[in-house]
């Protein structure tokens, strides 16, 4: 085995890593410590002083907290299948060599990508759509999203032509070729790009306080930031403080991207370098 040499360069970067690293993580520890304190800290602390689960009791037997966290749930799932609906099948689209005009969508799609109409003409459209204050403007806006469709229809031209002449030979019809052929191929990048929107629909705040005004649709970005500026904190249960209780909540919003994370990471590396990257 060769051994690898060390350069100045290696060395650098895994210490300037090693910071990035840490300038994340030791936030993400202070807030991890203090949702089980049940003293009210303002410090950092290596473990809770008095531990204690009190602070989650509280955000999980509220019952204003769930429905928005019920929301955030119900807008994920449906907003992340939207999403990989119209990048799955605008990548498809672009892909149809023989297709008259191909090259203008595609142009007009890039387009998009640095030029939008702005905040107010698309607040503008999304009332006269009827789609302000309802759920609807939050799960179909972000499904939109150029960057991902783009990342779809790189890696989809990644499949061999070969494949797509043979089904054509045996007669299956184009729509077919996608549900047989395409979407079984491609399940990396599915499982990349539907992370992405996932991610983007979980941590979405913007769409909810531009187009949203009826709180009982709120999600649970809104709540937390309320909770968070102290309008609206649910009541503590047992020793639990304040304190505790916002931590408990932050912990509460970040917890399901970490567990979900870790069975998609290597689907997610590999769906993203594929799809980024043409030879």
């Amino acid at each position: 085995m060769k051994k690898k040499n060390l350069t100045v360069f290696n060395v650098i970067s895994v210490i300037i890593f090693i910071l990035i690293s840490l300038i994340m993580l030791i936030p993400i520890y202070k807030v991890l410590v203090d949702s089980f304190d049940l003293k009210t800290a303002y410090g950092m602390r290596l473990l809770p002083k008095q531990f204690g689960l009190d602070g989650y009791i509280s955000v999980f037997t509220n019952p204003t907290l769930f429905q928005p966290f019920l929301i955030s749930c119900v807008t994920t799932i449906a907003g992340t299948f939207a999403g990989l609906a119209i990048s799955t099948l605008g990548a498809y689209v672009l892909i149809q060599w023989k297709m008259p005009g191909r090259k203008l969508l595609a142009n007009f799609l890039l387009f998009t990508m640095i030029f939008n109409g702005g905040m107010i003409p698309t607040y503008l459209v999304m009332k006269t759509l009827g789609l302000t204050n309802t759920l609807w403007v939050v799960i179909l806006l972000p499904a939109i999203n150029v960057y991902n469709l783009v990342l779809m229809r790189n890696f989809f031209e990644g499949i061999p032509a070969s494949l797509f002449e043979s089904a054509e030979i045996d007669g299956c019809s184009p729509m077919g070729t996608f549900f047989k052929i395409v979407l079984p191929l491609s399940k990396a990048a599915l499982t990349a790009i539907g992370l992405m929107f996932a991610v983007q629909y979980w941590n979405d705040y913007t769409n909810y306080k531009l187009y949203i005004t009826n709180e009982n649709l709120y999600n649970f970005q809104m709540k937390l930031r309320s909770l968070i500026m102290g309008s609206d904190l649910p009541s503590a249960v047992g020793s639990a403080t304040e304190n505790t209780i916002k931590n408990a909540a932050v912990i509460v919003a970040i917890l399901p991207f970490v567990i979900i994370y870790p069975f998609c990471q290597k689907y997610f590396i590999s769906g993203v370098n594929i799809g980024a990257v043409k030879e």
